[in-house]
């Protein structure tokens, strides 16, 4: 008699991770062809930044990791390559952060950019280490390491994208307000909707990304 298909363990097949090989590493300047590629992929990258060639990606990396700046970046890698950004634009003696996020359009609606917005967030409001000792004047800020030390990360997205709002809520933020008609886009305003998260906030259940596994490019 033939085994049962639905007892044959040959027939069953795993289901692909949408996470196979997907991890958070510092934004390197070797990544900067990845950026360039990105913003070339979607004309709304834009809105990121002004990319049109490498040398501007090149600067654009530096700008987003300036550390003296308050600025921090991680790439959100895929086997090896940088297919997204997430980053952070500290206002250290508020320990306060806006949190921004891409994705390229070919690696979207994956969760990715949920994931690395929420483990961004995760490190970036959690305490030291030593929580017996009072926390540091300053966040610390090193890119070779996540973020920490925040205690309260705002963001916003035009209200004409709501597939941000997704990433937003699946990273724990909450809406919070809305600025209308902040930008001008082709001609109309079109508001911005704004969201927050402090430190005591319900932690989400999006699942984390690990960071640092992921090799830096050569």
């Amino acid at each position: 008699m033939p085994a049962d298909p639905a007892s044959d363990p040959t027939s069953r097949r795993r289901t692909p991770d949408p996470f196979d090989g997907a991890g958070l590493r510092p934004l390197r300047l070797p990544d900067a062809e990845a950026v360039r590629q990105a913003f070339a992929a979607d004309p709304q990258m834009a809105r990121q930044g002004d990319v049109d060639g490498l040398e501007s990606a090149r600067a654009y990396v530096l700008h987003v990791t300036d550390a003296s700046r308050g600025r921090h970046a991680a790439a959100i890698d895929v086997d090896g390559e940088a297919v997204g950004v997430v980053g952070l634009r500290i206002t250290a003696e508020d320990r306060r952060g806006w949190l921004f996020y891409w994705v390229r359009p070919e690696h979207r609606g994956r969760g990715l950019a949920s994931a690395a917005a929420a483990t961004t967030a995760h490190h970036a409001l959690s305490t030291p280490v030593d929580e017996t000792l009072p926390p540091p004047a300053t966040p610390a800020l090193d890119g070779d390491r996540p973020v920490t030390g925040l205690e309260r990360l705002e963001l916003g997205h035009r209200a004409d994208n709501p597939a941000s709002g997704v990433v937003a809520r699946a990273a724990g933020f909450v809406r919070e307000g809305l600025e209308r008609g902040k930008f001008l886009v082709d001609g109309e305003r079109v508001d911005v909707v704004t969201y927050g998260r402090l430190r005591d906030d319900p932690a989400p259940s999006t699942r984390l990304l690990p960071w640092g596994q992921a090799p830096v490019p050569d």
